[in-house]
């Protein structure tokens, strides 16, 4: 298998994940048919910093019961990107933890992490058990604040320099694995076009606007990928 191959020889591989490697971990993504804002017509609106700041009741409502998966667990895709030596770093879109929780050690969450709360007021800093267990919006328990997730909402800009670090990575990579998005979310989607390496290589179920400009596309399920490269001899 080609795909095999390019993972043995190749010194610096950089990841870039979206919502679909989650999925056979329990977790849906957004833009399929079961997708979140396929069947939730104001999905975009809630998750929006606008939307935060007037509604926040309804905000947290839709927030907890469609973003947050505390009980999802890494499956075969994050577990086998966390075993190779040769990966350089995962730059991932998700908000769920799964990379860190297989075992990557250096992971760029574009849109933060809904591990990560802290109070607008004082800021100090929360855990996702107490953003979940608190009744409609939570408040700080120092100074009355409001909570808000350390996630990128729409509206909000993407951290800086998790920007630069993702793109001086993908910028070395040799291999550039696209694993499980559409690549229609900006700007991270632009932070493809910054690679040089040697090989760009796209996995995901439905087809993306880079399927033209990479080596090699496989539109399968991800953990169908693995299994069969995990079942090849070295």
């Amino acid at each position: 298998m080609i795909l095999k191959e390019l993972f043995n020889n190749k010194k610096r591989i950089v990841f870039f994940t979206g919502a679909g490697i989650s999925v056979p971990s329990g977790i849906p993504d957004f833009r399929s048919q079961s997708g979140i804002y396929s069947t939730n017509a104001h999905a975009e609106e809630y998750l929006s910093h606008h939307f935060f700041e007037s509604h926040p009741d309804a905000f947290y409502d839709f927030y907890k019961n469609h973003m947050c998966y505390p009980n999802a667990l890494p499956n075969s895709a994050h577990k086998w990107i966390a075993s190779l030596g040769n990966c350089l770093s995962v730059i991932t879109q998700n908000v769920d933890g799964l990379h860190q929780a297989a075992g990557s050690q250096r992971v760029w969450e574009l849109h933060g992490s809904i591990y990560r709360n802290f109070c607008l007021k004082c800021h100090k800093a929360f855990d996702l058990n107490y953003v979940l267990k608190s009744e409609g919006v939570p408040h700080c328990d120092q100074c009355g604040g409001i909570i808000k997730p350390d996630v990128v909402l729409y509206e909000e800009n993407l951290d800086e320099d998790i920007i630069v670090n993702a793109i001086k990575d993908i910028a070395v990579a040799d291999l550039l694995i696209v694993i499980g998005t559409s690549l229609n979310v900006y700007p991270a989607a632009s932070f493809i076009r910054y690679f040089r390496g040697d090989k760009l290589v796209l996995i995901n179920k439905s087809t993306t606007p880079f399927d033209d400009y990479a080596d090699i596309v496989i539109h399968e399920d991800i953990t169908k990928t693995v299994e069969k490269l995990t079942a090849l001899p070295l």
